[in-house]
């Protein structure tokens, strides 16, 4: 689906409010309860919710197109499969047609009313306004420890630097927008190519709540995937690990060659199948591990090279669309 430039559109609202929806009829009203609320407080009746269904399996779509149909500011888009949170989140961002946008889930666990705080700072210079958690309610402690470490992990191998403890909850200004739009790659962290674009970006703390109602759509086998694509996708500090293995390995050898000599000359043995065993584990582990993590980038530049499309949008419903549709 080929879309206008950013730059191009005409009658832009101030606000756009984007939300990526994967199974979230539980929340979906309460959600835009909100949000209309905060948006009419703020900006008044300019503005837009472009909902996002990601391939969801339950009422989602149906409850965004009724939503779509009750009110002029609702904009439904429906994607052909499930793409994933970053690229459903892609998606609403590449349709939205508001001088600032809003990010934002679906599962409440970011306030909307914080909206007035990230406009006000807005309005005194700052392109972009990250919330930055101070607290994570509702949340376990392996899923809190998980996201300290991830976030310290990114910090240490990313060569930009990423804010600690910031999720894709942001306003963003339309020339941050239109910078983000232009980035193609496949495998998207967009808190991070935010940060990389640079520009004057502020951070307003705040406590994140509970999920409002229904299950996370981040289990541990996403979040794993997600701490890969965001490492790998903003460093080359892995791939280097292989020098650094390279040494460590040429050392043991050492140690152990030099072991071997003394065994030979002073105990007249060589000791051999536990340390010739160890040995061979060693190097076999750091071997498949350095295949690995070059198996990851030449991975990502075959996915690249191939050019496809990020998403595929099926359908994107207004209430004028509604309306005309009724006229044919």
């Amino acid at each position: 689906m080929t879309l206008p430039a950013t730059s191009d559109r005409v009658n832009r609202p101030r606000l756009s409010v984007v939300v990526p929806c994967y199974n979230e009829e539980a929340v979906l009203p309460e959600f835009k309860r909100r949000v209309t609320a905060s948006c009419a407080q703020y900006v008044g009746d300019s503005y837009e919710i472009v909902l996002v269904n990601d391939g969801s399996r339950d009422t989602t779509w149906s409850m965004i197109t009724a939503m779509a149909a009750e009110s002029p500011n609702v904009v439904a888009v429906n994607l052909s499969r499930n793409q994933g949170h970053q690229l459903a989140l892609t998606a609403g961002l590449s349709l939205c047609r508001g001088e600032r946008v809003l990010i934002i889930d679906a599962d409440l666990q970011d306030p909307p009313e914080l909206l007035g705080e990230m406009m006000a700072a807005m309005d005194r210079g700052a392109d972009v306004v990250y919330g930055q958690r101070t607290q994570r309610d509702g949340e376990g402690v392996f899923k809190r420890a998980t996201a300290f470490l991830f976030y310290r992990l990114l910090s240490a191998f990313s060569e930009v630097e990423i804010p600690k403890d910031t999720g894709d909850f942001r306003l963003m200004d339309q020339k941050v927008l239109d910078a983000l739009n232009g980035m193609p790659e496949q495998h998207r962290f967009i808190r991070g190519m935010v940060a990389w674009l640079g520009f004057k970006q502020v951070p307003l703390p705040y406590s994140r709540d509970a999920r409002f109602s229904g299950e996370t759509k981040y289990p541990f086998r996403k979040m794993a995937r997600f701490a890969v694509d965001a490492i790998t996708g903003f460093s080359i500090s892995p791939l280097r690990l292989s020098s650094v293995l390279a040494v460590g390995c040429f050392g043991a050898a050492t140690v152990v060659a030099a072991y071997v000599v003394y065994a030979w000359f002073a105990l007249s043995v060589v000791k051999g199948w536990t340390s010739l065993l160890l040995l061979f584990l060693f190097f076999s582990g750091a071997q498949l591990l350095v295949l690995g993590v070059i198996g990851e980038y030449v991975g990502r530049t075959y996915v690249e090279s191939k050019r496809r499309p990020l998403f595929i949008v099926t359908e994107v419903v207004t209430q004028q669309s509604l309306v005309e549709r009724a006229k044919v």
